[in-house]
């Protein structure tokens, strides 16, 4: 028995497949993409983020572990980025909403950046060593 689908559900499927095709990671060492969130927390843990919302980064600080990762969540209604200030550091490219990226910083210190679509919006990432010192 031959089954046949109609154009209806055919055309459910469709957005499915774009849906899935849209999961694939990203690149780069410091910075990947993922499809999933992250949550707003304000010291390190086995992964930190900031989200973006209502044109403002959140937490407006955020203080890390050398090297632990950190999600940027895009939960607004447009485009944003998370770039380093002084075009040095770190850059996320666009994060479409709905989309998240990740990076990882190596260097311990305090870190300034902004939205490069929207520069009026301000963020700081610290830095600091496994051990909790700067």
């Amino acid at each position: 028995m031959t089954r046949r689908h109609s154009a209806g559900s055919l055309l459910l499927l469709v957005p499915l497949g774009l849906a899935l095709a849209a999961c694939g990671g990203g690149g780069g060492s410091s910075t990947s993409t993922s499809s999933g969130g992250g949550s707003a927390k304000s010291t390190a843990s086995a992964q930190s983020g900031v989200d973006i919302s209502n044109f403002k980064f959140a937490p407006a600080t955020i203080t890390v572990q050398k090297g632990a990762p950190i999600v940027v969540a895009n939960r607004d209604t447009t485009a944003h980025t998370a770039t380093a200030d002084g075009g040095h550091g770190f850059d996320t490219g666009t994060i479409d909403p709905g989309a998240s990226k990740t990076i990882t910083l190596n260097k311990t210190g305090r870190f300034t950046y902004h939205c490069s679509i929207h520069p009026f919006m301000h963020g700081t990432i610290v830095v600091k060593s496994a051990g909790g010192s700067g």
